[in-house]
């Protein structure tokens, strides 16, 4: 995943390993100090590898996952495409047959792009086997009449076309992999097919696997081919079946993809002006695009998500190395006394710190890899409920080189830059300061150069921030005024205290961070994953900046129990003694809590609305309606006239048939060029006055006002919010009143379409089987599409409203059963839209399983605090207990203190989370389809917060054991 990476960062791991050979060769000192310092602590250093270890697998795993959802969707073009590179259709069969004829002219010719050209004829069908668990049915069959000598030499320089042998003989069919699963039947046994308003009982004379042709279709993700004796469809359909001309380009499966621009050109040249009668498709293109769509967008949701993890992983870094200037401080100072530079300090710190990074590297390519393959077994059990037929994408674990370096390569650049610059930090101090242990200090001149740039900083930063608010610029304008007001700090050092500067400027950046949607509502309108981490960390960094500068003031209410006489009251004095007298590192641990714990409880309250507007959601979509019915257009009208006086006509309240064509659209969002592949749904006047908008035109007064306009004016259509979404977060990226462009794919007409409306839900007009699947439904007249598409517009489906009592699972169970032969594929509308939430709801708690890792990254940084502290603590626990301390007492306060930042920094994540939430909740358009009150999810934020306090607990028992058992006697001697 992200192969543009690649290089950069290999140059930026190749520029640190340059860095860090020329310090091994030429500072021998630094070399010893760090390789004496790594294995004389071998407990600590084991927990920053472990630490190392988390954030650079969360990367990793993140890029395998999306390695896996683009392998998984590429795996469509190789089960249903195979050497199909481009795809030429036509209803008419003497078209269709001329066309053929033109077409195989790009073999005769000698086109150097083109390797095979083949020809067949396709129609919908349905199937039925009689099996050990009785009669089992399939109502959407392709039936497939190809020459199999031609098919499988089709192709054949790219690799196997996926069908091989010799043509089916009378009586007997050939059937795909995913049919005979279907039917639970194998080569020998019969099936009875109904085709045309005939059933035929055939002999399967062998099964192929779903492979190139024997797994094509016309769109789907599955398809469930026959394939029968030559000839044997075209006598049946009396010339009414569809002739396919299928094109291979020269190359493999993925490498022919590359002339598909110029294969189509010359298609369209030799067609002449037969191409206005057919449809030309790139459907391999199409699949390959969208495999990248898919798996970058995915991949970079999980990676946003553990972003946080990774941030949290960096901070963790910076803890431990500021602990261990601390511990060594006097070891520090007497170093820099005898003479050793800085420079060569900052060499043997980032040595030490390197060596952490690089042990851990197979550690982490392995729980990468693991944590990638866990996530894909889960999502390939949410993304098979994710299609309404149940035939959603099959997920196939997959890993890249490429990932695995990217993901190790940003992972080592991460923890290696960030020891360099804390190192950096850290070697900074005044010698005889450090040699006395004395606090820090700053020059004069130090102050000086600090406010002059701080000033400068903040006045370019302001500045900035003007274009960026008025472009909306969503990063910028969160970033921005964030930055200017961090830069003042020095000036307001001048005026007031350093406790009070930062709790103004954190206020401050708090404030904006919350305010800024609500200032600016469309900054979330973007399909960047950047602008949702940003606000988080700075709404997390802000709040831990005001809890660690004023804990005196948050321990106000419990100031009576601290001055008790008792052993708790000690242990709780001890506890936080030390916490307030370190704010930068109590700060840098309730982060790590704080940033987990705030997006941790921002996909329980997603999951929480989501819940909550299932019942909306389902009334939205449904508009009265309780079945959806896909025909085979073919008999259309004959079906829908069966419905309307057969046997379940008094369970029906009303049939509204739709009219539907294939088309390419312009995106109405700009955010791509490339033609959306869509589906135009037409609606008979005055059927959908029932389906609400969640905006329409201002001149519209209300829900049918925007069906009528529909109904007297072709121009005008409607969509769903989801019209050509990319994957990342949604946004109001079009508004009533903009326009697209709407094309005939098989006349090449085009004609400017007007939203007139954005409905609430539109999930009923999706396609749940053929030609449809996978397209972006926007919904006109019938008259409109009839008039766009012509011949190629059909009844397609219908949706039907039920008799009060009447249950729609059991009646489309009935219908579907009773109309097998017509091909009808019968959905309960409320059920199919139930299960898709719950499917979002699945997605939700996997992301939050994923970074749930985060959470250990936060404890394991509690964990070596603790231990680091019983270190740097030693002599002062020494002296306490030869003063009479228990040992208890002693481990009560470790337990106390690691208590009260774990939960400080659990609580502040909850309701940092919870507000976020809700003020996305009111601006961003994400949650348009989820607003039907905002819930707070008590039961699981209680849990989670629990289950972290104990772990956090757990993680702390360790040191404080060491702790309490120091012997006073050894402590107030000479540290080791």
């Amino acid at each position: 995943m992200y192969p543009n990476l690649l290089a950069p960062l290999l140059g930026a791991l190749a520029l640190i390993a340059i860095g860090l050979t020329v310090t091994l060769i030429r500072q021998p000192v630094s070399r010893r100090l760090a390789r004496r310092q790594v294995a004389r602590r071998k407990t600590e250093a084991a927990l920053v590898i472990i630490g190392s270890v988390l954030g650079t697998a969360i990367i990793i795993g993140a890029l395998v996952v999306g390695d896996t959802l683009n392998h998984s969707v590429r795996l469509t073009a190789y089960r249903t495409l195979g050497p199909i590179d481009e795809r030429v259709t036509s209803t008419d069969a003497a078209t269709g047959t001329d066309a053929a004829a033109r077409l195989r002219t790009l073999v005769r010719n000698g086109n150097p792009d083109v390797d095979g050209v083949l020809t067949a004829t396709v129609d919908q069908a349905a199937a039925v086997a009689t099996t050990a668990v009785g009669r089992v049915a399939e109502p959407r069959v392709l039936a497939w009449d190809v020459d199999f000598a031609a098919a499988a030499e089709f192709g054949q320089a790219g690799g196997s076309s996926g069908i091989s042998g010799p043509n089916p003989s009378p009586g007997t069919v050939i059937i795909n992999q995913p049919l005979a699963t279907s039917l639970h039947v194998q080569a020998g046994n019969r099936i009875t097919l109904l085709l045309y308003g005939r059933a035929q009982t055939l002999r399967i004379d062998r099964v192929l696997p779903e492979q190139g042709l024997a797994g094509a279709g016309l769109g789907a993700n599955t398809n469930r081919n026959v394939f029968l004796a030559p000839g044997t469809l075209t006598d049946l359909s009396n010339g009414s079946a569809r002739v396919v001309t299928f094109i291979s380009n020269r190359g493999g499966v993925e490498s022919g993809n590359v002339l598909t621009s110029r294969v189509t050109a010359d298609i369209n040249a030799v067609l002449g002006p037969t191409a206005h009668h057919v449809a030309v498709d790139t459907p391999k293109h199409e699949v390959l695009a969208a495999a990248k769509t898919t798996g970058d967008a995915l991949g970079a949701l999980f990676l946003m998500i553990g972003s946080f993890s990774i941030i949290a992983g960096a901070l963790l870094l910076v803890n431990i190395f500021v602990m261990l200037a601390e511990e060594r401080k006097g070891q520090l100072g007497m170093l820099r006394a005898i003479g050793m530079k800085r420079s060569r300090l900052v060499g043997a710190l980032t040595l030490e710190g390197a060596t952490y990074a690089a042990v851990s590297v197979l550690p982490a390519v392995a729980l990468g890899i693991g944590v990638g393959y866990g996530v894909a077994l889960l999502a390939a059990r949410i993304f098979s409920t994710w299609s309404q037929d149940g035939n959603g994408l099959q997920i196939a674990f997959a890993v890249t080189p490429i990932s695995v370096v990217n993901g190790l390569a940003l992972g080592l650049t991460i923890a290696v830059v960030t020891i360099l610059l804390t190192s950096v930090r850290i070697s900074r101090f005044n010698i005889i300061g450090a040699i006395r242990d004395l606090p820090a200090t700053t020059t004069a001149r130090t102050r000086r150069w600090m406010l002059i740039s701080g000033c400068a900083a903040a006045a370019v930063s302001a500045v900035l921030t003007v274009p960026a608010l008025v472009t909306t610029s969503p990063v910028p304008t969160f970033m921005l005024p964030a930055m200017a007001a961090f830069f003042c700090v020095p000036l307001l050092r001048q005026r007031m205290d350093a406790r009070r500067a930062a709790t103004w400027t954190a206020g401050f950046v708090m404030v904006w961070a919350l305010v800024a949607p609500v200032a600016r509502p469309k900054i979330f309108d973007t399909p960047s994953m950047a602008v949702y981490v940003v606000s988080g960390t700075l709404v997390a960094f802000s709040g831990v900046v005001l809890v660690s500068q004023n804990q005196d003031v948050l321990l106000w209410p419990v100031r009576h129990f601290l001055q008790r006489p008792s052993q708790n009251g000690l242990a709780a004095r001890l506890a936080i003694a030390y916490p307030l007298a370190k704010r930068f590192r109590t700060g840098a641990t309730l982060v790590m809590y704080t940033l987990i714990t705030l997006v941790l409880v921002l996909l329980a309250e997603i999951s929480g609305m989501i819940n909550k507007s299932v019942d909306q959601n389902v009334a939205d979509a449904t508009a009265g309606y309780g079945v959806r019915l896909d025909l085979n257009p073919a008999v259309a009208a004959s079906t829908l006239s069966g419905l309307a006086t057969g046997q379940s006509a008094n369970q029906l309240a009303a049939i509204t048939p739709l009219t539907s064509a294939l088309a390419y659209t312009t995106d109405p969002g700009h955010r791509t060029t490339a033609p959306l592949r869509a589906v135009a749904v037409g609606v008979p006047a005055g059927s959908m006055t029932a389906m609400r908008f969640d905006r329409r035109l201002d001149s519209l007064k209300d829900d049918a006002a925007v069906w009528a306009l529909l109904a007297r004016d072709p121009s005008y259509v409607v969509l769903d919010p989801f019209f050509g979404a990319t994957g990342g977060p949604n946004g109001h990226f079009y508004d009533p009143g903009d326009t697209f462009t709407v094309t005939n794919p098989v006349t090449g007409r085009t004609a400017t379409r007007t939203i007139a409306g954005i409905l609430r839900n539109g999930m009923v007009f999706y396609p749940t089987s053929g030609d449809g699947v996978n397209a972006f439904p926007f919904v006109a007249s019938t008259a409109s599409v009839v008039d766009l598409f012509g011949k190629s517009a059909a009844e397609t489906s219908a949706l039907v409203r039920l008799q009060p009592g009447v249950d729609p699972e059991r009646l489309a169970s009935l219908l579907q059963a009773r109309y097998l032969s017509a091909s009808l594929v019968a959905t309960p509308v409320a059920a199919n839209v139930r299960k898709m939430f719950a499917a979002n709801i699945a997605f939700f708690r996997l992301m939050q399983g994923f970074l749930a890792l985060g959470l250990l990254v936060g404890i394991t940084g509690l964990g070596v605090v603790m231990v680091r502290a019983v270190r740097e603590r030693r002599r002062t626990i020494g002296v306490l207990r030869a003063l009479g301390f228990r040992a208890s007492v002693v481990a009560r306060s470790f337990l106390m203190e690691s208590g009260i930042i774990a939960f400080e920094g659990i609580a502040l994540g909850a309701v940092l989370g919870v507000l976020t939430t809700w003020l996305m909740y009111q601006k961003s358009a994400a949650f348009d389809g989820v607003r039907n009150g905002f819930p707070i999810v008590w039961m699981t934020i209680g849990v989670l917060a629990a289950a972290t306090f104990v772990a956090s607990l757990i993680a702390t028992i360790g040191p404080a054991r060491r702790a309490s058992q120091i012997k006073p006697a050894i402590a107030v001697r000479i540290a080791d």
